[in-house]
């Protein structure tokens, strides 16, 4: 696996007149919210679960051909998204090859760090600083320069295996995100849960949430069976 930012990659920075648009094989679909934990837990029953955060950034989704880094496309509307490829090959911590040779394609959150975010703030006019650091993230993988995402140091947390060859010998979305973990990609940070412990374990992702150098706007809690979650629909 050779990472982003290691020493043999080669990434030309090139300037664009305009991000192409592309539809995305596979739409992505929107998350019922709430704010009542004891819900969470009677909507779990008797399935086994999967809480991880939900960072705050910008969803990208990224297909690998033949070992290497083919293509990145932004969330855009869910439908339709922006091509960023070449942005993409800045990130600080995506591999740009993986040993997996087949077409691989994921989705996951291009985020600035908070530490990143406060470095690059004070290198600012105060007129010209970013609020926050899904809006800089935003404005940097957007960029028809990708010299400048490669100075903003973007990162990039997988969190969902959208297509592969190898999906259907993966049971639950926990191993799937551990196989694409054992590919090199870095990967959003889950614990499987159960209605009895998930009172607990929410509070102890709360907890992390303080402490975090990576933005976040809630939590995400999933089936962690693919058979069963297919089976419910598509929220």
């Amino acid at each position: 696996t050779q990472l982003s930012n290691s020493p043999t990659r080669n990434v030309g920075y090139e300037i664009l007149s305009q991000l192409p648009k592309e539809d995305h094989i596979a739409p992505m679909l929107s998350l019922n919210k709430t704010k009542d934990r004891e819900e969470l837990r009677d909507w779990l029953k008797d399935e086994e679960g999967l809480l991880s955060f939900k960072l705050d950034g910008l969803t990208i989704v990224l297909t690998y051909n033949e070992g290497k880094l083919f293509k990145a496309v932004t969330r855009g509307n869910g439908a339709i998204g922006e091509v960023v490829t070449n942005n993409a090959k800045t990130f600080k911590n995506i591999p740009m090859t993986i040993p997996y040779k087949g077409e691989l394609i994921l989705r996951g959150e291009a985020v600035i760090l908070y530490s990143d975010f406060k470095k690059i703030n004070e290198e600012l006019d105060l007129d010209n600083q970013y609020k926050n650091p899904r809006n800089l993230c935003s404005g940097s993988v957007r960029q028809l320069n990708n010299e400048i995402t490669d100075k903003r140091n973007v990162r990039f947390y997988g969190f969902t295996l959208v297509s592969c060859d190898e999906k259907d010998n993966l049971a639950t979305k926990s191993d799937e995100i551990d196989w694409l973990s054992s590919l090199g990609f870095e990967c959003v940070e889950y614990l499987k849960v159960r209605k009895e412990t998930i009172l607990e374990d929410l509070e102890t992702f709360a907890l992390k949430v303080e402490k975090s150098d990576i933005g976040t706007d809630g939590l995400v809690l999933t089936f962690n069976s693919k058979e069963y979650s297919s089976s419910l629909g598509t929220t």
